[in-house]
């Protein structure tokens, strides 16, 4: 069973529907037990950091995500919330990655909306991808590059469009509305091992 992590935010039902094309039980809930013994948890995001990251403390959903042992994967704001400082409503995240999310600049070329090729990958996600994929992406803020990165795209500036610590897997593109790309994405992350 997947659990996706229910708390007002914007694409779940995108991300569940994904999951039923690909024959995967999921159920969308902010239920810590049935959080906890689910086989991977999936925190999704669209929306703004600030009033999202108040809604997750106001359920201690902060705290309990990063105790997390299964695989975990963040898309779009639910992967620059497990991050650290946020520009966007100066807003500090759940610090699973130490990195801070920044604003591209300059405001007139934001949202960053569309396909993107990712490069340098290096991740379970991406098995099986014998070519450069491009997925979609919409968002006006950006993860660093890091220790953590596992993919890299780039606009205005070379970014992290994923990230990868431990069992936590995160990425800034929309799995569920890339295509054959995501839908790849995301079965190699029903295929992680417990």
């Amino acid at each position: 069973m997947i659990a996706i992590i229910k708390y007002n935010g914007g694409n779940v039902n995108s991300v569940q529907n994904a999951l039923n094309r690909l024959n995967a039980d999921s159920v969308v809930t902010d239920d810590f037990e049935t959080i906890h013994n689910a086989d991977k948890v999936i925190f999704p995001g669209v929306g703004e950091a600030s009033s999202t990251m108040a809604l997750l403390r106001e359920k201690g959903l902060d705290r309990f995500i990063p105790t997390l042992q299964q695989p975990v994967l963040g898309i779009c704001l639910g992967m620059q919330l497990m991050c650290g400082n946020n520009e966007e409503g100066n807003t500090r995240g759940m610090g699973i990655f130490d990195l801070e999310v920044k604003r591209f600049p300059p405001q007139d070329l934001v949202p960053h909306m569309g396909w993107n090729i990712l490069h340098n990958r290096r991740s379970p996600l991406f098995a099986g991808f014998e070519q450069e994929n491009d997925c979609y992406f919409v968002h006006s803020y950006y993860c660093e590059l890091s220790e953590y990165t596992t993919s890299v795209c780039d606009y205005i500036l070379p970014f992290s469009a994923s990230l990868q610590k431990d069992n936590f897997f995160a990425v800034q593109f929309h799995p569920e509305k890339s295509g054959h790309a995501g839908n790849e994405i995301l079965k190699n992350f029903l295929k992680l091992p417990l």
